[in-house]
């Protein structure tokens, strides 16, 4: 609709107002508004779409988050349900990022708790995840076109000074913010933590946390979650990426140990004497237990999932390239599925 609406309307430019979705949206408007005679799928990411490279200037973009989360207004990425694919995907292109965001944390100020608390988590989860992806000059080959270039380069020294600063603020903002709605400083750094995580997983990219999300999200057909609307099934996008976190630390956390120890210290996590082998385990604690006080849904199985369904979210997963080609370890359909048993229940 809101393609059909930008092609009709041929707007000069335009302005996002919203949470992630409503930006996203606008970022999808923008390109097909350009491309008037292209189909959804020509830009969808590959596999599940063709993957075309964006050749032509967009309209000028005016993002204005209402929610501090996503970070979307810094970045090149629009993510949507593709239901006649059953899955959730998107379009990354350098091209999509917003002219301009204009980010004031009293346009936060009316989130519900329950909102608060999903789109604090993707933060932290942008903020882990750009921080712990393969490092840039790890990657495959080089495309033969730079237009290939894909929206996320893997951990470089730019995003990482984003991403670790977005990590220490929002361990500190997003349990204050929860549990109070009238701290401003709180708002204020969990708005910013966003757009700064925004800008470091923008250009580092994320892995698996939200490669699995997009399957535990797409095929929920049982749950309802607090203050969000309750017409159809929904399990919001930071709580779908948070549940898996502890088990993907426990598995990424053999590459690049001291990242995630460091990362469980900012969490809370004395790790005076940990050692090296044991940094996953350490940060899968840290994050349980961060989770736990969070008040966070207990693992996939509050929403319905049982070991049963492991194999249906692992083939909805496995064609999320995009992400999981970011994983510092290599990842197939019996590492997805050991990392959705393991999180089942988390406390």
């Amino acid at each position: 609709m809101a393609i059909d609406a930008a092609r009709k309307y041929n707007p000069d430019a335009i302005v996002a107002v919203g949470g992630g979705s409503t930006i996203d949206t606008a970022k999808a408007a923008n390109l097909y508004s350009v491309y008037k005679d292209a189909d959804l799928l020509d830009f969808v990411n590959a596999p599940l779409g063709r993957g075309r490279a964006v050749d032509r200037p967009l309209l000028p973009l005016i993002a204005v988050p209402t929610t501090a989360g996503t970070g979307s207004e810094c970045t090149g990425s629009a993510i949507f349900d593709l239901k006649s694919k059953g899955a959730k995907t998107g379009i990354a292109d350098r091209a999509l990022k917003p002219l301009l965001g204009i980010i004031d944390p009293l346009n936060t100020r009316t989130m519900p708790k329950q909102v608060r608390l999903a789109s604090g988590l993707d933060v932290l989860c942008h903020a882990i995840e750009s921080y712990t992806a393969i490092p840039y000059y790890q990657r495959g080959p080089a495309p033969s076109n730079p237009l290939l270039r894909p929206a996320y380069q893997g951990s470089n020294p730019i995003s990482d000074i984003w991403s670790a600063k977005a990590l220490r603020m929002v361990a500190k903002a997003l349990p204050e913010s929860v549990t109070n709605s009238d701290n401003l400083k709180a708002h204020e750094d969990m708005t910013l933590a966003a757009a700064y995580a925004g800008i470091g997983f923008g250009n580092g990219g994320v892995h698996l946390m939200h490669g699995c999300s997009y399957g535990i999200s797409g095929l929920n057909k049982k749950y309802f979650h607090p203050e969000y609307p309750q017409d159809h099934p929904l399990c919001p996008h930071g709580i779908s990426v948070a549940v898996t976190s502890p088990a993907v630390a426990e598995f990424t956390g053999s590459l690049f140990p001291e990242r995630h120890l460091e990362i469980a210290e900012v969490l809370g996590a004395d790790i005076t004497n940990a050692k090296r082998e044991d940094a996953g385990a350490v940060l899968a604690d840290a994050l349980r237990r961060f989770l736990e006080k969070l008040g966070v849904p207990d693992g996939i199985s509050a929403f319905g999932y049982s070991s049963s369904d492991i194999d249906a979210l692992v083939e909805s997963i496995l064609p999320q390239h995009r992400v999981l080609k970011l994983s510092p370890r290599q990842v197939g359909a019996e590492q997805i599925a050991s990392i959705l048993e393991r999180s089942l229940k988390n406390y």
